[in-house]
């Protein structure tokens, strides 16, 4: 076969595969997991009627959504009013496309595309999202929904320059934007929170740990700002802007604006994994030559490179599964910031605090050649 075909065919199969197979069910679920934790947390039972335990009650969801009337109010900007609802969901989907999921697989490396810039997509691409929630508050013509759009657009621009900033330590780490050689850097010399694993007698490697958790927390935070999650939910906050900027929006394309806020969160978390977590990294002891992390990939010739490939992927989004249930565990844990509170945060904090930390990393950096 051609290899440009074959190149071709291989890419649209990891996209429909990781697309339809993987992250549309876990946005279905993600929406399960919430309910469940949350009624464990509230001492509730949560969704028990639909199947076992609940498991199908993401599809009587769906179901529940498409059947319901889809009603257009007259007094809107239909256009923009349609459209708003498909920016709020693509980006989150799109921007999985140049994290790298696992090793390789039957010789197919486990990401779809591999650019080297990788994270300067993902900014660029996660960043369209505002415009989904600002043009629908917009294309509503009414008040409520237009309040929450623009809160949004403040707070998502105050919280990208910190996550921009708060990566950038890594990078001058790294010495390159391409997210599998973040991995693979990782693999080598130990996680982003663990700089100090590769060399575990030099004292400079865990001074180096303190502005890679600043780093890391800054990110975190930034990451549920920047999805619109409590308690930084301000855009969408029922108390104070009715329903927020989906406030004209029924039957499906509210459920894309739903569905599109676990879908960025999913995507946020696996970006997390990849930067500071070890992508699809497992660690595991080897003693022959000293201490160090071994690795099991996909490499190997045979079953045991298909084995290995299969384990990196499964260890790769269980990661993703344990960031998620952290960040349900924060929305039904901490109460809402205030808006003041929140760009306080974002402006005055983070940004200042990121900033200096760039510079920390840097004069680090130039005490530790072999980093």
């Amino acid at each position: 076969m051609n290899p440009t075909v074959s190149f071709i065919l291989i890419s649209l199969l990891k996209i429909v595969g990781i697309v339809f197979f993987v992250i549309l069910p876990m946005v279905s679920y993600a929406v399960y997991a919430e309910r469940k934790v949350s009624a464990l947390i509230q001492d509730r039972l949560g969704p028990n009627r639909v199947g076992p335990a609940g498991l199908f009650q993401p599809i009587a969801d769906a179901m529940k959504f498409l059947l319901k009337e889809d009603f257009t109010p007259a007094h809107v900007n239909k256009l923009y009013y349609w459209l708003a609802p498909c920016l709020a969901m693509v980006p989150a989907i799109t921007t999985i496309a140049v994290v790298p999921f696992g090793s390789t697989l039957f010789g197919v490396p486990m990401v779809i595309a591999d650019i080297n810039v990788g994270v300067l997509f993902v900014f660029a691409i996660a960043s369209l999202a505002v415009y989904g929630i600002v043009i629908a508050g917009w294309a509503s013509n009414s008040k409520y929904p237009f309040l929450g759009g623009v809160r949004s657009s403040s707070q998502m621009i105050a919280y990208e320059l910190s996550l921009g900033l708060a990566v950038i330590p890594i990078f001058l780490l790294v010495g390159n934007l391409r997210l599998t050689e973040v991995v693979q850097y990782q693999i080598n010399h130990g996680w982003m929170i663990l700089p100090f694993a590769g060399d575990w007698k030099n004292p400079l490697g865990w001074l180096l740990a303190v502005p890679m958790w600043i780093s890391f927390t800054i990110f975190v935070i930034a990451i549920f700002a920047e999805t619109n999650r409590l308690p930084f939910d301000l855009p969408e906050a029922e108390t104070e802007l009715v329903g927020g900027y989906h406030t004209e929006y029924s039957s499906m394309k509210f459920a894309l604006f739903f569905l599109g806020e676990y879908a960025a969160m999913i995507t946020g978390s696996a970006v997390i994994v990849t930067l500071f977590l070890g992508g699809w990294h497992f660690p595991l002891p080897s003693f022959s030559g000293g201490f160090h992390w071994a690795v099991v990939d996909g490499s190997r010739p045979g079953w045991q490179g298909v084995v290995g490939g299969l384990f990196n992927i499964v260890t790769f989004f269980s990661k993703v599964a344990l960031v998620l249930f952290f960040f349900i565990w924060v929305r039904w844990t901490l109460p809402r910031f205030r808006y003041d509170q929140l760009m306080r945060l974002g402006w005055i904090f983070f940004f200042e605090i990121a900033l200096a930390n760039i510079f920390i990393v840097a004069g680090l950096l130039a005490f530790i050649p072999n980093k």
